[in-house]
């Protein structure tokens, strides 16, 4: 069984910039991750004090929290490339016996 990614995405608000960002997480996991991922999305309007654990400075910002190492990224995530590269996921549909 593969494992899981668990990412958290930390925005403030639900913004352009944060709505583009949780579509792009999305779009990518769905395409690099199909059914091994959760994405959870802390709005830090509400819970501010959530940015401490994570270091969390600019927003809209994606954490990988499992696997590790822990890696982030900052911004809308538009750049497909630059995230997967970024977040070190596995190219579309490696290990995933439907693709």
């Amino acid at each position: 069984m593969e494992e899981k990614w668990i990412l958290v995405l930390y925005l403030a608000g639900m913004t352009p910039a944060g709505q583009r960002a949780l579509a792009n997480v999305t779009a990518i996991c769905d395409k690099h991750l199909k059914g091994r991922y959760s994405v959870e999305v802390i709005d830090l309007i509400d819970r501010p004090a959530l940015a401490q654990s994570d270091q969390i400075f600019a927003v809209p910002t994606l954490v990988r929290r499992h696997p590790g190492p822990i890696r982030k990224m900052i911004g809308d995530l538009s750049n497909h490339e630059k995230v997967v590269a970024g977040m070190g996921l596995p190219e579309a549909g490696a290990g995933n016996a439907m693709a």
